[in-house]
């Protein structure tokens, strides 16, 4: 009975001890995720396709990353010339609107919505680019009479009834083509300031007219119309240093020694259960910190004064003073791209992710 009692004890002790571990890594989940910008781990539900355009940026800063050369600010989007250091693709949540009379000289009407909601109320929204795309070029005008692309900022009127010009509507822009080309790209960026506010976003109104003169059938295809979508910039302020050095050709030794020196540690995003929703990279080598810190402390260990005096002191109380420790001394960042909870997809540059150089503390 005794040995039975011990060992329903011990079972329970063991449970206990998994519950607590499981606690545990999920609160240190929880605050990593947090520290990247994130309310919970991502479940994409519907993800859609990446991006070109991301994908190039990504690629870019993962290749430049590499190169040993001094950094450029790292809160800085240098495709665009604005500050940021999260970009994100909003894809079009909006609706065609079909009108009850026929209209023959109205082309396209589409309601455009872009949810925004996502942006922390600390970002600082620095670019948003509206991109219109389309598949064939079915519109042919003339120089004398050309086709006209509004976009206007929708009200709770325009979402009930859908007048054409009325009170409710106001025109943010109007644009004259006599082809239709692949895309058209805007700069929406006033507007969307409003956008971050759900009760306040109601969406654009698009419209594609047809030449006064135009006669029947000249306005056919609005199958061509491919899909919209918010290219969001914008800046997390504390994330990025711009003393910050970029990942170099620096490289971390492979032989053992006790000496504190980086060793290599490779993170696989798998590993961890995050692959559903990181895009790129799969995973990187981040990298961590072991080793003694011995008397006498060289210039190598990059130690600090108050480690060098610590040093001497354990030298000569070894049970009384403990040696300084091996921490990181310079961490470089490295850019992620992967789906949010709203399955938008996001390309965020991330600082102090790999540990380039060790030091004694």
């Amino acid at each position: 009975m005794g040995s039975l009692h011990l060992q329903i004890c011990v079972s329970a002790g063991v449970l206990w001890a998994l519950l607590a571990m499981g606690m545990a890594l999920h609160l240190q989940e929880s605050l990593l995720l947090r520290s990247l910008g994130l309310r919970a781990r991502p479940s994409p539900k519907s993800p859609g396709p990446v991006p070109a355009l991301l994908w190039k940026m990504f690629q870019t800063r993962t290749n430049s990353s590499l190169v040993a050369k001094d950094t450029k600010n790292q809160c800085w989007v240098d495709e665009f010339k604005v500050p940021g250091n999260i970009i994100r693709v909003f894809p079009d949540q909006g609706g065609h609107i079909h009108g009850e009379e026929s209209q023959r000289w109205l082309c396209l009407q589409k309601r455009l919505y872009f949810n925004l909601s996502v942006l922390d109320e600390r970002e600082v929204l620095t670019l948003a680019q509206l991109e219109i795309k389309f598949g064939r070029n079915l519109y042919h005008a003339s120089p004398a009479h050309p086709f006209e692309l509004s976009l206007y900022r929708a009200s709770r009127m325009a979402l009930r009834d859908t007048p054409r010009h009325s009170s409710g509507h106001k025109l943010l822009v109007e644009q004259s083509f006599l082809h239709l080309r692949k895309s058209f790209v805007f700069d929406l960026t006033g507007a969307a300031q409003q956008w971050r506010a759900p009760a306040r976003n109601l969406g654009l109104i698009l419209e594609i007219s047809a030449p006064a003169a135009a006669e029947g059938g000249r306005c056919t295809g609005i199958e061509s119309f491919l899909e919209a979508s918010l290219l969001a910039v914008s800046l997390a302020p504390g994330r990025c240093e711009a003393s910050r050095r970029k990942r170099s050709a620096f490289q971390v030794p492979v032989a053992a020694s006790h000496i504190c020196k980086p060793r290599r540690l490779y993170i696989s995003f798998s590993d961890v259960g995050w692959e559903s929703w990181i895009i790129a990279p799969q995973g990187y080598m981040a990298n961590y910190c072991l080793g003694e810190c011995p008397f006498p402390l060289t210039e190598e260990l990059n130690s600090t004064n108050h480690a060098i005096l610590q040093t001497i002191v354990h030298s000569l109380d070894p049970k009384g003073t403990p040696q300084p420790c091996c921490v990181p001394v310079r961490l470089s960042p490295i850019s992620i791209l992967y789906y949010d909870n709203n399955d938008n997809v996001v390309l965020r540059h991330y600082e102090d992710m790999v540990v380039d150089e060790c030091g004694c503390r």
